[in-house]
């Protein structure tokens, strides 16, 4: 039997890489490279002859201050006629004026805490705890009378959030705003409305029922924090963009068509939000003129029936109107209007 001697074993040396494996890893980095360069040049290009970032728009005849005097005097004088507590915020959006009666004055804010709660409620959006397609189910605990549809749809109905929003703001819904409050909580609703900047606003259980009677506990809030609170979402600051762009479309699909809405003309496009409760009767909105977009705050309480409330802010609309309407270069005759008649 014969043995073949035992040759040392060699580790064999790194294969080198093979011309074509050399031509595959250049391939591979020259792909990367061209990618990164369409990619960087796609953005550059973009930037380029992307459309620029929206504008407001061109205001060819703002508000003048003769103008701008006359009708505060006209606003003046109708808001110191009217039998009941008034306060009024008004801001010209493209000039920057302001005019205001007791803005300051405090008013149980009836529904004007929805505006507030959507707020909140999209503060939660925005941080991720939610989005505006959560569903929520609508209990027996969360029925609520009054205003709005929802008090008639079948319990366990799920909904989402954007739904709710959409019945609180537009139909006022009761049943939606405590579903809302439900899920959130009222420590939650009451800490973010000071985040908001809301100083005098308020959430109080007792504020919010129903009763016709007044309450240990109020809800409160004044023209000047609802008027700053919509120029807020008319600038895009309330939240954040997107939520801003949300609660304007929302408050642009009010259904009611009295107060502010009454005293504007068809053409003119308002979102706004109605309060009636206790004696109290509001409507806060923002104004598409064409002579200026501008924000008008009208607060009423212990007023000596509503209709007369009612016919009141119209009759504030209507007064902005006259001024902010294109044909007419100055408004003297508003101020004719509203001085009494001199007999001869």
């Amino acid at each position: 039997m014969h043995t073949h001697p035992q040759h040392p074993r060699h580790t064999p040396a790194p294969a080198r890489p093979s011309n074509s494996g050399r031509a595959g890893l250049l391939l591979t980095v020259g792909i990367l490279a061209c990618g990164l360069t369409v990619y960087f040049g796609g953005r550059w290009v973009h930037r380029q002859f992307a459309p620029p970032p929206e504008e407001r728009k061109t205001v060819q005849s703002p508000i003048n201050d003769v103008e701008w005097q006359d009708m505060q005097a006209a606003l003046q004088k109708a808001s110191g006629a009217y039998r009941g507590n008034v306060g009024i915020y008004m801001k010209d959006l493209h000039t920057g004026r302001i005019w205001e009666y007791r803005a300051d004055r405090t008013f149980p804010s009836a529904s004007l805490i929805k505006v507030p709660i959507m707020a909140s409620v999209l503060e939660k959006v925005k941080e991720g705890a939610i989005t505006l397609d959560t569903q929520i189910k609508l209990t027996r605990r969360d029925r609520v009378g009054g205003s709005g549809s929802l008090k008639w749809v079948r319990e366990g109905t799920s909904l989402s959030v954007t739904e709710i929003i959409y019945k609180m703001i537009t139909e006022s819904d009761n049943t939606a705003t405590r579903m809302l409050i439900d899920q959130f909580g009222m420590d939650y609703l009451a800490e973010n409305f000071r985040k908001l900047g809301l100083e005098v606003t308020n959430i109080t259980p007792e504020g919010m029922s129903l009763s016709s009677y007044r309450v240990r506990r109020e809800n409160y809030t004044t023209a000047r924090e609802m008027g700053v609170l919509l120029e807020r979402i008319y600038n895009g600051e309330l939240v954040n963009k997107e939520a801003s762009e949300f609660m304007l479309d929302v408050l642009k699909h009010n259904k009611s068509r009295s107060r502010l809405r009454k005293g504007l003309p068809l053409g003119w496009e308002i979102g706004h939000k109605t309060g009636l409760l206790r004696m109290a009767c509001h409507d806060v909105g923002i104004v598409f003129s064409p002579r200026g977009d501008y924000v008008l705050a009208v607060l009423t309480s212990e007023v000596p029936d509503y209709s007369s409330a009612k016919n009141f802010i119209s009759k504030v609309a209507k007064l902005t109107y006259r001024y902010y309407k294109i044909e007419a270069a100055y408004a003297q005759s508003s101020a004719d209007t509203a001085a009494p008649a001199r007999s001869s």
